[in-house]
């Protein structure tokens, strides 16, 4: 064979090979007719296919908590005297948690105290005064009366003045009697001691306002979950939806709940460098997740810090008897309804089929009659007929000539035109390739592309010949 011929068939290869790629033509079928002896489609057997509760769904983490929380925090203004309780420490309604040192307290209240006394003498002073200064007016000539007048209004002043100090000084000493009153902090809530703020500090390390002491209830869980803002804008979670609770270590143990709250309104920064540790702070990514909050239908089993999976509730749990197909398998599911199924005879067939229900949301039909787990169906298409060879997917072996692209199948529609199909050689009929493209002779006419210099190499040997041959 020529090296000029030798060009024509290896590009052309190259050009079959890229066509057949970009056109993503995959025959498993041939139409050749009820005679062909081989297997034009292949057919699924019905326990393979039937629905199996094996819906998948995407899946979040969560962890149980306490379904309600008291944050104590400690007054700015006051010193812990004494803790009363412990970490861990199980408390009732009324238990004394912590105590505040009062003694301060006592030196202010009783400071106040004399203080007040010296206000009340002042009023009674100015209350004096301005009977005197009364008394005397009605005594005094015309003349002296607008000066009496203006000193009982300025002893009148003074007295509003000491009445307004009176007023704030008993309320001060007031606050002293109940904060001493109050030195001891109950629980008003029956729970579990989960923190101590033990360093006395209002505030945590970052800087956020921190509760001195938290207590959380016992007996009445949710869960807490985590979702990253964009699966919560792609997934649909949405507060009031149904979903699952699914423990980590046993798959079969679950609990129903709902979506009762996503708070959006605080979400939490965190640092995301796709799981890769880096010393470089820069190439790390700031992802955005928002907290998820389910209320239980019923917590039994349920452990305090349990780790767990939830999942939307898509009927995925749910155990159906029977069987329960995909409603692509099914042919005219409103009227007369049937599957494509192969025979003892290995081939196709219609069977009519009785209809059950209908899940909308797993879109599946429920199958009363006229198939069993045992026989094969094939999923429906129109170029299905009755009689067409047909075979099982255990039987296809992809190394036969059965299912592969035959000698009839040629590229129309692909960019190539009808007058340049492909002969049995692989090489194209004279002038195939039209203006701008291969000749029978192997030269590159005007207009054409050069080739990809990766893919065609010159031979050493022929330098100068002008001919090149496929590498």
């Amino acid at each position: 064979m020529s090296k000029k011929k030798k060009i024509i068939i290896g590009i052309v290869a190259v050009i079959v090979a890229a066509a057949a790629v970009v056109t993503a033509v995959i025959v498993i079928r041939t139409k050749s007719g009820s005679g062909d002896s081989k297997v034009s489609v292949y057919a699924d057997k019905v326990s393979d296919v039937m629905y199996q509760n094996t819906l998948s769904v995407t899946k979040f983490t969560g962890m149980v908590e306490a379904a309600d929380t008291l944050e104590i925090k400690k007054d700015a203004e006051k010193t812990v005297k004494e803790v009363l309780v412990s970490e861990g420490d199980t408390v009732e309604v009324g238990t004394p948690l912590f105590t505040y040192d009062v003694e301060d307290l006592t030196d202010k209240r009783d400071s106040a105290k004399l203080e007040l006394e010296s206000l009340n003498n002042d009023l009674e002073g100015y209350n004096a005064q301005i009977d005197q200064l009364t008394s005397e007016k009605k005594e005094a000539s015309k003349e002296q009366q607008l000066d009496y007048t203006l000193q009982i209004q300025q002893v009148q002043t003074q007295q509003k003045q000491c009445q307004y100090n009176i007023t704030s000084k008993q309320a001060e000493i007031k606050k002293y009697d109940d904060s001493i009153n109050n030195a001891t902090v109950n629980s008003t809530m029956a729970g579990l001691v989960k923190k101590i703020n033990n360093d006395n500090s209002s505030v945590d390390d970052a800087g956020q306002s921190d509760a001195f002491m938290t207590i959380i209830s016992t007996g009445d869980y949710r869960v807490k979950g985590k979702i990253d803002e964009q699966t919560y804008y792609n997934s649909g979670l949405a507060e009031g939806m149904s979903v699952i609770v699914r423990s980590r270590v046993d798959d079969e143990k679950t609990w129903l709940g709902t979506i009762s709250k996503i708070d959006t309104d605080n979400p939490q920064t965190t640092s995301n460098n796709n799981g890769m540790v880096s010393s470089d702070s820069q190439n790390s990514e700031s992802a955005t997740n928002y907290y998820f909050y389910v209320q239980l239908a019923d917590a039994s089993d349920m452990l305090l810090g349990q780790h767990v999976f939830v999942e939307p509730d898509y009927g995925q749990s749910e155990k159906k008897e029977g069987i329960w197909l995909d409603e692509s398998y099914i042919v005219n599911a409103d009227d007369d309804p049937y599957v494509w199924v192969k025979n003892d005879k290995d081939k196709l067939e219609k069977r009519t089929v009785g209809l059950g229900d209908h899940d909308d949301a797993l879109m599946m039909y429920e199958i009363k009659s006229g198939l069993s787990e045992d026989d094969y169906i094939v999923w429906a298409s129109d170029d299905l007929y009755e009689g067409e060879k047909a075979g099982t997917w255990d039987d296809y072996d992809p190394s036969s000539d059965e299912g592969l692209v035959t000698d009839e199948t040629q590229y129309i529609d692909d960019g190539m035109t009808d007058e340049g199909g492909y002969t049995e050689d692989g090489t194209t009929d004279a002038g195939a390739a039209g203006e701008g493209g291969m000749t029978d002779e192997g030269s590159v006419t005007d207009g054409a592309d050069q080739a990809d210099t990766g893919n065609v190499q010159s031979d050493q040997s022929d330098a100068g010949t002008g001919e090149a041959e496929v590498q």
